[in-house]
């Protein structure tokens, strides 16, 4: 599970901003809506809430980036364009069943070096207290080493590697880490978080996953149907049906023109476009091909679905740039109770959305748990509600968010001026 993601002169944010999952156990507010993890508390979902253009859909970019370098993806850590300093960091804390672990990033952009690299274990005493275990350190800049295994051969092996070895990967990825156990270990580690971490853009979600399990016809296939149908009032079935007819005789039957008007265009132009022509919608009875007559809504419900049954089931972390993108607030508040649940255990929900009703810590959230984004001239800014206290901003679990939020209690909120663009538009015409 995610605990926490630092970052610094990375795409948007040119000054060190902090995300964190961590959760206050101070306040016993919606205990279920927390996961213990040994001795870590991890919420299991949050939002990021805030106007267009200020960094929400960065904050995503930079998970993804991440998550690219440490499964060797070719991705690459982009500096702020405003900042001279032309080196990217980053920190990322994540737990599995047994620990915690801390993985470190200095990135030298023109050159393309890793200039510093850090991967530590984090353990607690009984008395909360934190110690870090330094595993390995290679910072080029300092000239300072670390390996930390008992097998002294291979430490001194692994410390003159980093010495001499080329920069431009992470350590696990420029080494044969089958040579060197400490480095196998760290690699299994670090790439076993990474695959669990699933990013999905509500602008433009794909339907590949959803399909390829509606063709296994298992257990989780009826789960993600289920899924879709509840979400749905008049929808009685969804299922993947392989016609006896060619795809273009499908195509023929929804348009007798031969071609296929969708709104959709990131359907039409999918690699899976074939693939829907075999997705079909049952109402009242009748079965229908889902293409042309499920709403915008249902078909993003069908995409998004198998990506939530998948986190749920397998303890993975799912991570939405506007969750709320044509979908009904309620259809949203449950996806979210459902990652909230007390069954769920092991998955997390981190998601950009621009609906204030999900601003609720009366029935769905606790303050931890949403945070803001706001932009001004010189930064962009990362925040989270708990930061707000009842004693100096009067915030408490039972304010009304909704209209403190409206009155810029919390900032992040748009100010447009659009009159001037009427006047010219009155003038114009």
């Amino acid at each position: 599970m995610l605990i926490s993601l630092k970052v610094n002169n990375c795409f948007i944010y040119n000054t060190e901003t902090e995300f964190t999952m961590r959760s206050d156990m101070r306040n016993k507010h919606f205990p279920s809506n927390v996961v213990s993890v040994n001795s870590t508390n991890v919420l299991k979902s949050a939002i990021i809430m805030g106007p267009n253009n200020v960094g929400k859909t960065n904050f995503i970019k930079c998970i993804d980036a991440v998550r690219g370098i440490m499964l060797n993806e070719g991705k690459r850590m982009v500096p702020n364009i405003f900042n001279a300093d032309k080196n990217c960091e980053f920190a990322i804390s994540f737990c599995d069943n047994s620990f915690e672990y801390s993985f470190e990033l200095k990135y030298d952009f023109p050159k393309n070096d890793y200039i510093f690299e850090k991967f530590s274990k984090i353990t607690y005493d009984v008395h909360k207290n934190k110690k870090e275990t330094i595993i390995l350190l290679r910072d080029t800049k300092n000239k300072e080493y670390i390996c930390n295994t008992e097998d002294e051969e291979e430490k001194n092996a692994v410390i003159s590697a980093m010495k001499v070895t080329a920069k431009n990967n992470l350590l696990i990825y420029l080494l044969d880490t089958s040579q060197f156990s400490v480095l196998s270990e760290i690699k299994d580690i670090i790439t076993s978080f990474a695959k669990k971490i699933d990013i999905v853009d509500m602008n433009n979600i794909p339907m590949k996953k959803t399909i390829e399990m509606l063709k296994i016809s298992d257990d989780k296939t009826q789960k993600i149907v289920n899924f879709i149908i509840n979400a749905d009032l008049y929808l009685e079935n969804y299922q993947y049906l392989k016609a006896g007819n060619a795809d273009n005789d499908i195509i023929k039957v929804l348009d007798p023109n031969g071609e296929l008007n969708l709104q959709e265009k990131v359907l039409k132009g999918s690699e899976t476009f074939m693939d829907q022509l075999h997705l079909f919608s049952t109402y009242k009875g009748l079965t229908v091909p889902s293409l042309t007559f499920d709403s915008t809504g249902t078909k993003k419900i069908a995409c998004l679905a198998s990506y939530v049954i998948d986190a749920l089931e397998n303890g993975r972390i799912l991570v939405v740039d506007e969750l709320d993108n044509s979908l009904h607030f309620k259809l949203v508040r449950a996806i979210i109770a459902m990652f909230n649940n007390e069954l769920n255990t092991k998955a997390q929900l981190i998601c950009t959305v621009h609906d204030i009703t999900l601003l609720d810590c009366q029935k769905l959230f606790r303050k931890e748990q949403i945070w803001f984004a706001h932009k001004d001239m010189e930064n962009a800014y990362l925040y989270s509600l708990s930061e707000f206290t009842a004693e100096k901003d009067g915030v408490r679990d039972t304010s009304d968010l909704v209209e403190k939020y409206k009155r810029g209690v919390f900032g992040a909120l748009p100010e447009p001026d659009l009159f001037e663009s009427l006047l010219e538009v009155q003038n114009n015409g």
